[in-house]
């Protein structure tokens, strides 16, 4: 059982990221969970039974319907407070989990209530609403109203954020890509870095899955499948390429950012000619030879082999209960009927764009995200000795993979090279022509122990803050070991590298910045 003292946390979204945040914060005894925000009455009451009031009757601020019911209560709890009266204590951190483009409106809103913040990737949708949870984070004191308007005080300087800031960039936290960026940086293991190939082979059923099917199709209702899927692959090479050691040091940033990709497979004019005109796996003749068939993938693969998570959970989030209740039998004809979900020509645009439809036809959905893309960046030589000599890397997303999500990659050096996988790392060395393989503890979890390191970090964060007055800086810089100008800086490369890819050109990162962002650097 966590301390009474520990981070007490709302959870913003009881979908699968909340889930995951909840179930190692839970584990670890590390923070509260205190309270859930969560419209689907579910999905609410099933989080506060494993999370919040495993063994008693939850009090008054356990359950909420939205984030905005939360917010009025927690504007009342602190008058009644300031009025003397007791109270409950309040949360000292929120968990965002909730879909990509809401997050800009949830962290505006919250920001005067100045809690720390831990955001579910990626930050946002646009470039603008980045930017504006940017300026959200910042507390800005003193100054004119135009100062306080664009984010800094008197002296034409932020003055610090309102709380501790986290963003769900994963990969930094796990123990296999900590060891590597020791290596790298402060090992010197294979010299200076030359150039970096890395891959996120994201996984055939998975695309079809998420970026087919699901919440995450199409650009024009969530954004390209570079930010939602892969936007801490670019953060990830960012830290190994941009970030110093020394977080006091200037960054060396890229010089020139290029990108190419499409939608290759997954429309019409790769439709197998024995599916006719069929839209939906449950009525279609190709099912039964077809790799992307829904009643395998969900039925065949995942439900009659005992898993009631993800992705099952996914397409009924009340499969898991039915199951317990009910019966296999009963879950089987709960996921058919799910899957057997269609539209044709006559449903309104709203109601296909609002859901997800996962028995589609993978050759007949709306989709239009990216299944196969590249980008490359490169950095200018500034000072050798500083370790910011020419380097370049490239980063390719694919869908058609086995592995799943289990980035791989090679890194070669003025002194030897390295390969990678999500649990190996292998470095040879030039100078005595020998290989060494390191094998970092492998966590479990979520993307190979990151989901946890990433909630633990936040959390010890926020507790040095709450409990041994550090300041929020401090605390950022020695645990979360990212700003928020840091995440920003990632986010804005991707939407810099699909203006190349849209626009076919080399975009110069310096001007592109200027242009399009205008702060820091």
């Amino acid at each position: 059982m966590a301390s009474p003292s520990a981070p007490r946390i709302l959870i913003i979204g009881a979908g699968s990221r909340g889930h995951s945040y909840a179930k190692v914060l839970t584990a670890s005894h590390s923070a509260i969970i205190q309270s859930v925000a969560e419209p689907i009455a579910f999905k609410r009451h099933d989080f506060v039974r494993k999370y919040i009031s495993p063994n008693g009757v939850p009090e008054e601020d356990a359950a909420f319907t939205s984030w905005t019911q939360f917010l009025k209560y927690e504007k009342t709890r602190r008058e009644r407070a300031a009025a003397g009266e007791r109270v409950l204590p309040g949360v000292d951190a929120i968990f965002v989990c909730t879909l990509d483009h809401t997050h800009r409106e949830i962290i505006e809103a919250f920001a005067p209530l100045e809690l720390s913040v831990m955001c579910e990737k990626p930050l946002a949708t646009s470039l603008e609403d980045c930017l504006a949870i940017y300026r959200a984070m910042e507390k800005v004191e003193g100054g004119n109203e135009a100062d306080r308007a664009n984010g800094v005080n008197g002296n034409g300087k932020g003055s610090g954020q309102k709380g501790v800031f986290g963003i769900g960039h994963v990969l930094r936290y796990s123990p296999h890509n900590m060891m590597l960026r020791k290596l790298l940086l402060e090992g010197k293991a294979i010299g200076d870095v030359i150039s970096v190939e890395h891959t996120e082979p994201v996984g055939w059923w998975h695309f079809s899955h998420s970026y087919v099917r699901g919440n995450w199709r199409r650009e024009s209702t969530t954004a390209p499948s570079l930010l939602t899927k892969s936007c801490h692959d670019i953060d990830f090479l960012l830290w190994l390429l941009t970030s110093p050691l020394d977080p006091s040091a200037p960054p060396h940033l890229p010089s020139a950012v290029s990108s190419t990709g499409r939608l290759s497979y997954f429309k019409p004019s790769r439709k197998p000619s024995l599916a006719g005109a069929a839209t939906n796996c449950l009525s279609c003749p190709a099912e039964p030879s077809c790799n992307y068939s829904a009643k395998k993938i969900y039925l065949t693969h995942q439900l009659e082999k005992g898993n009631t998570s993800w992705p099952v959970k996914i397409v009924d989030p009340e499969i898991e209960d039915c199951v317990r209740t009910s019966g296999l039998d009963t879950a089987r004809r709960r996921l058919l009927h799910e899957l057997s979900a269609d539209y044709d020509e006559s449903t309104p645009a709203a109601e296909v764009e609002g859901r997800s439809w996962y028995g589609r036809c993978v050759y007949a959905s709306d989709n239009d995200v990216c299944d196969d893309q590249t980008v490359t960046i490169t950095w200018d030589e500034e000072d050798v000795e500083a370790g910011k000599g020419a380097k370049s890397a490239t980063f390719h997303m694919i869908a058609f993979s086995e592995a799943q999500c289990d980035r791989r990659g090679r890194i070669y050096g003025t002194e030897g090279e390295i390969e990678y996988d999500s649990k190996m790392i292998r470095v040879y060395r030039f100078k005595d022509r020998v290989a060494e393989k390191f094998w970092p503890k492998q966590m479990g979890g979520g993307h190979g122990g990151g989901d946890a390191g990433l909630a633990g970090q936040f959390v010890e964060a926020v507790r040095r803050v709450k409990n041994e007055g550090w300041t929020v800086e401090r605390a950022q810089r020695e645990f979360v070991g990212c700003s928020v100008e840091d995440v920003l800086r990632s986010h804005a490369l991707v939407f810099c590298a699909e203006e190349a890819r849209r626009e076919e050109k080399v975009v110069r990162w310096s001007e592109w910045w200027d242009r399009r962002v205008g702060v820091g650097g």
